[in-house]
């Protein structure tokens, strides 16, 4: 499964330094706007205490943690739906990830400059989120005109898919993002080819500087009012917690009043925001996290190990993760009764650790 989390912002907010903190990797970070025209991606471990600690149970040989990948986009500008700045590359990237985390600069820094000319949070992330709705709408008035003439000839398709682009264009139209429409099953069916930019779920990460991180909640509770899914994080501060050794580490989190990672935060609040969870298989061999989209069956989970599984799934045998390390491993958690058996119909939950057996 391969699915993707673009990071945009306007120019100079911190993108690029985000990137490289995240991914451990050097993309180009600079003080001038469009230092990044390619979009650079990133794979990125998902940090999960599950998977250390059923490993160490099971003293496992290897360990396979789950992962996402983040991708760099470059910085938008007011006017980007119009093509200002980079607008149309810059939309064209974003239409391809599945999800959006959006920086949004609070630091205050007169050596960095500011595209709008001073900083001011509620409105930037107001200018991002108009020129995505504007460019939806020039994308959703164009398929609508082909749609309503192509409904006139009665096919059922036809008139749902006009019914669904409508209903994308009313709100649109009053300021609403496309996520917010509600549309039925049928209608959901024959839109898969439509790839609104206002339709992905978005995390906010407010950029605050290394004295505003230790009262975070406090500077950011009134942009958090407006925009709820917000991770406050001082990427200056991430950055140069990346580049330190392990043991360095927590000594320098302590320094800012920190006891972990902000990044750690941001990956599990992406990883959510792409509406996935984690099942896992273990043993002496193997310690894996594997993905799957939340509300996944049983079958669909046992086809991400081998696609074969899927087709020839009998059963599952399912246990929570803690459940199973509670009662010391499964000779006893299977005398306890704790092992269930699902079946085709079973929809895995986040933590069950699993036995597929199969026909194979």
């Amino acid at each position: 499964m391969s699915l993707k989390i673009g990071i945009v912002g306007l120019p100079n907010v911190g993108k690029s330094t985000l990137f490289n903190a995240l991914t451990k990797q050097h993309a180009p970070a600079a003080n001038f706007p469009f230092t990044t025209v390619d979009p650079n991606v990133g794979v990125v471990i998902v940090p999960d205490e599950r998977v250390e600690k059923l490993a160490t149970f099971f003293k496992s040989e290897k360990v396979v943690p789950t992962a996402i990948e983040f991708v760099d986009i470059a910085g938008l500008v007011k006017g980007a739906s119009e093509g200002e700045g980079l607008g149309n590359k810059f939309l064209s990237h974003i239409r391809e990830v599945d999800a959006i985390v959006e920086v949004i600069r609070f630091f205050p820094d007169p050596n960095v400059i500011h595209v709008a000319g001073g900083v001011n949070p509620l409105e930037d992330a107001e200018t991002i989120n108009t020129e995505l709705a504007l460019a939806d709408l020039k994308t959703c008035e164009n398929m609508l005109s082909k749609a309503k003439k192509d409904a006139k000839g009665g096919k059922t398709e036809d008139i749902l898919r006009a019914s669904a682009l409508q209903k994308f264009y009313d709100a649109l139209s009053a300021g609403d993002p496309a996520r917010s429409v509600e549309l039925t099953r049928a209608e959901i069916d024959v839109t898969k080819d439509v790839k609104l930019l206002t339709q992905k779920p978005i995390l906010y990460v407010a950029n605050l500087d290394e004295e505003q991180i230790k009262d975070a909640n406090n500077i950011i509770v009134q942009f958090k009012q407006k925009f709820v899914s917000v991770v406050p994080l001082s990427i200056k501060i991430e950055q140069e917690l990346a580049e330190l050794p392990t043991e360095e580490q927590k000594i320098f989190l302590a320094e800012y009043g920190l006891t972990h990672s902000g990044m750690d935060d941001l990956i599990v609040a992406g990883y959510k925001l792409l509406g996935l969870i984690t099942f896992l298989t273990t043993g002496p061999d193997e310690t894996r996290a594997w993905t799957v989209i939340d509300g996944s069956t049983a079958p669909v989970a046992a086809g991400k190990i081998h696609t074969d599984f899927e087709k020839s799934f009998i059963f599952a045998e399912t246990i929570n993760w803690k459940e199973l390390l509670d009662h010391g491993g499964y000779a006893i958690a299977r005398e306890k009764g704790l092992v269930r058996n699902e079946g085709k119909e079973y929809v895995v939950k986040d933590g069950d650790v699993i036995v597929f057996k199969t026909g194979l």
